[in-house]
């Protein structure tokens, strides 16, 4: 988990609440050594991931069944601190997709994302916290894609300057439109 510190604190949080989610993460780490599994039933962490197109016109999401939603990539940390690992390991499950390029060397964005209580496979599962640490990757979007139905109807290639449209999720649309704003940003 030590590695995992080192690469939140070396982040350079570019909004408000970006700065604040991270000093709330870090603090958080550091007194709930639980936080990387999902016995820790108030906040753990999860990763993400904004899969750009060559064009960077398109966005490949999922349409997540519990959120009822389009939605980005992702899924817990489940004790591995190597959450870049995960997260890939997240996208090749969800989307089929195995060639991938990374844009952006380390973590992309942070966040702290609510998550309200639902069910999932039958049980009943509390209101919680995910943190939340976003990586950018670049695919082909002509790669074949496939749906991992446990967890997903659909994915598919989103227009970037459409996606707000396509989630239901309030929470999510300003994440989304902070992650899509930040491409031109490194693209200099």
């Amino acid at each position: 988990m030590k590695e995992l510190r080192k690469e939140i604190e070396l982040y350079n949080a570019t909004t408000e609440k970006e700065k604040l989610d991270k000093e709330v993460i870090l603090n958080y780490m550091d007194s709930h050594k639980d936080c990387l599994t999902r016995e820790d039933k108030i906040a753990h962490f999860t990763t993400s991931a904004w899969i750009i197109n060559k064009d960077k016109t398109k966005v490949l999401m999922i349409y997540h069944n519990i959120y009822d939603s389009w939605a980005w990539v992702g899924g817990h940390a489940d004790g591995d601190s190597d959450l870049l690992h995960v997260i890939k390991k997240e996208i090749e499950e969800e989307t089929g997709i195995t060639k991938l390029k990374q844009l952006y060397d380390g973590i992309y964005g942070l966040n702290i994302v609510t998550v309200e209580a639902h069910k999932k496979r039958g049980k009943q599962v509390n209101a919680h916290l995910h943190f939340d640490i976003e990586y950018l990757f670049e695919a082909d979007e002509n790669d074949k894609l496939r749906i991992k139905e446990d967890e997903n109807s659909n994915v598919g290639w989103i227009p970037l300057n459409e996606v707000n449209n396509y989630t239901s999720e309030e929470k999510m649309k300003p994440i989304y439109q902070h992650l899509t704003d930040k491409i031109s940003i490194i693209n200099k």
